[in-house]
């Protein structure tokens, strides 16, 4: 039994904003109000800190099977719980990729003994080859994968695409789509503005993205079929996802921490740690991004999470290091610097942003707090200064934020009633 005292209780869902105790029993919580009491109960002295529902990111790379140098199950579970996460959902890109139920129960069952919520998506298509559907919509998804991507690698056949959202939509379900067009791109992990003046090399375009985003919002539109967009990184690819909402198509959007927090400047002190795909932009792509999340075109706040070995990162070619940072230990820190202490979003649009929204995007029953709801909790303090160190619970440091004061740290987080971490 838990007894958590005098936090400000903030449910997303319902808009409930009080100092409150919480009582919680087993997996549940029992109670919600003023001066609780409980027998041999342990007590969590929440005063002056918030209490908010455990953060949902349906983007994570966890790099098991296959490369377990750069991260694996536990340690990503570490990660999630030092972050305020409860629930995330991992990408298929692993070796072998998870596209036959045989990888897929071996990486649930590996999930299954962490102290926190892991789903997984499968591959859309076999060993992402572009070309030929997996039985996404059968053995995949009765085996228990919760969606479909081939995150990392984009979908350049259209009617591969249109083949998947009508298989999609007849099981009621949406696929993620990682849009760029390899034909309108050159090295990946820089934006082609600093691509061209400071590395003198031909980089990740914006049109590579934004015109698959057109492409596929469209073919969803036609399809009367539901397409997720992953990792928004381009003002246009904001203004294509709205107008393609406005026009009546069941497009939901993704941003990652990074892509409204930073620039591709960030290269130039940072370097490969500030590599990532897609790249950090322009400011005025940032400012399009935070817009995104302002309007509620962009819904989903999600960390692209992807921890990379330091070998790997430290390369004296920058360009032969591997995109990604990891990002679920700073995710909460760089929305409550870069969008609540900004002015762009009200604490409570960020939670929104982070627990609720990502969890009707799947159909998760968490993201709120509510009596008889899940124990599922984080415990932060908003105003309090972290200076982001290299000592992460992921097995990789390979973070452009090292170094930065952002604001909030996470003190508890409660899975299924548990304490899994103490900060």
């Amino acid at each position: 039994m838990l007894l958590i005292k005098n936090g400000r209780v903030m449910d997303p869902k319902t808009g409930f904003d009080q100092i409150t105790d919480l009582l919680v029993e087993g997996k549940k919580i029992v109670k919600i109000g003023q001066d609780l009491q409980a027998k041999d109960a342990k007590v969590i002295d929440a005063s002056g800190l918030v209490v908010a529902p455990g953060l949902v990111d349906i983007h994570v790379h966890f790099r098991e099977p296959g490369q377990t140098h750069k991260e694996d199950i536990h340690t990503g579970a570490l990660a999630a719980a030092a972050g305020g996460f409860t629930t995330v959902v991992m990408m298929a890109n692993t070796n072998p990729t998870i596209s036959t139920v045989e990888t897929l129960k071996e990486v649930l069952e590996s999930a299954s003994r962490e102290n926190i919520h892991i789903k997984s998506v499968a591959t859309i298509t076999e060993n992402f080859d572009g070309q030929h559907l997996t039985d996404f919509q059968g053995l995949l998804a009765a085996a228990g994968a919760v969606g479909f991507s081939d995150d990392g690698i984009p979908l350049t056949n259209a009617g591969i695409v249109r083949q998947a959202l009508v298989e999609a939509r007849k099981n009621d379900t949406f696929i993620s789509l990682h849009e760029e067009d390899p034909n309108l791109n050159g090295i990946l992990g820089f934006n082609e503005h600093i691509a061209k003046e400071h590395f003198h090399i031909c980089g990740a375009t914006g049109v590579a993205e934004y015109s698959m985003i057109a492409r596929d919002d469209m073919i969803a539109y036609d399809a009367k079929a539901h397409v997720h967009i992953q990792h928004l990184s381009k003002a246009e690819s904001v203004k294509v996802v709205e107008f393609a909402q406005k026009l009546g198509a069941q497009v939901t959007a993704e941003a990652a921490p990074q892509h409204f927090s930073k620039t591709e400047a960030l290269l130039l002190t940072k370097g490969s740690n500030a590599k990532m795909n897609p790249p950090l932009r322009l400011e005025s792509d940032r400012l399009a991004v935070i817009d995104g999340l302002k309007s509620g075109v962009i819904s989903v706040i999600a960390t692209d999470h992807a921890p990379h070995h330091a070998d790997e990162k430290n390369v004296e070619d920058i360009t032969k290091a591997p995109s990604g940072m990891t990002g679920l230990e700073t995710s909460l820190s760089l929305g409550l610097t870069y969008l609540v202490e900004a002015g762009h979003l009200s604490l409570m649009e960020l939670l929104e942003k982070m627990t609720i929204n990502p969890a009707r995007l799947y159909g998760f029953d968490v993201g709120f707090i509510a009596q008889d709801g899940p124990a599922d909790l984080t415990i932060f303090d908003p105003e309090a200064d972290r200076l982001v160190t290299d000592h992460f619970a992921s097995k990789a440091a390979n973070s452009p934020f090292v170094g930065e004061k952002l604001k909030g740290q996470v003190k508890f987080t409660i899975c299924d009633g548990e304490v899994v971490f103490e900060g």
